[in-house]
């Protein structure tokens, strides 16, 4: 699978001030913010659950804590951050009800010029139904740090940092979450050819 570039955006706005007006009950700043976080929110959380029709609520609720709590704010990290943080509370939240069970293509719809054949992108979309529903049967917090790390592409310590965890426990989730995705590669030809392209970035971005 070829991961997709994770979205690191670099804002220009002045953080602390559109946060004091949202705070201060401002719609057009909260809408402003709401806009400007979507887009990327929506692209995590579509690597971490693998699911189109559970994305909605969770955006739901991943904005309602925003805005629930952004006086808290104290600029510790940047606003991006924790507000990806937020998110990835939420997924897991989520998860943990045992509520993401229905899986997204992780392919575009539309066939452009030079896309691959038919039957590849079908293929791509197989063996992305079939990573979800591999990961479906992990521990929470092994699916969000592999999804965030192997998935969306974050390095392991900004994944320990949106999960509040030690880089030493995030290391041991996404390891333990890669061990059984493989054995389960072992038996399934269409995850294997998968798990092998993803293996063969990630040495090829290594070196």
């Amino acid at each position: 699978m070829e991961r997709p570039t994770p979205l690191r955006v670099v804002h220009t706005t002045d953080d602390a001030d559109i946060v004091a007006r949202c705070v201060a009950g401002d719609p057009i700043a909260q809408r402003r913010l709401f806009d400007r976080e979507y887009p990327r929110v929506h692209a995590t959380l579509y690597r971490v659950l693998g699911s189109n029709q559970a994305i909605d609520d969770v955006l739901q609720e991943t904005f309602l804590a925003v805005f629930r709590a952004l006086g808290q704010f104290r600029g510790d990290s940047s606003l991006t951050t924790w507000i990806d943080r937020c998110a990835v509370h939420a997924a897991y939240a989520h998860l943990r009800k045992g509520r993401g069970k229905r899986h997204l293509e992780l392919v575009p719809e539309s066939v452009e010029s030079g896309a691959p054949s038919v039957e590849r992108r079908v293929l791509a979309r197989e063996a992305a139904r079939r990573l979800y529903a591999t990961l479906d049967n992990l521990d929470a917090k092994q699916r969000v740090a592999f999804a965030l790390h192997a998935i969306d592409g974050r390095p392991l310590h900004e994944v320990a940092q949106l999960m509040d965890a030690t880089l030493v426990a995030t290391k041991a989730r996404v390891w333990r979450a890669r061990r059984y995705v493989t054995q389960r590669a072992k038996v399934d030809s269409v995850l294997a050819e998968l798990v092998e392209r993803a293996d063969t970035t990630e040495r090829e971005e290594g070196t």
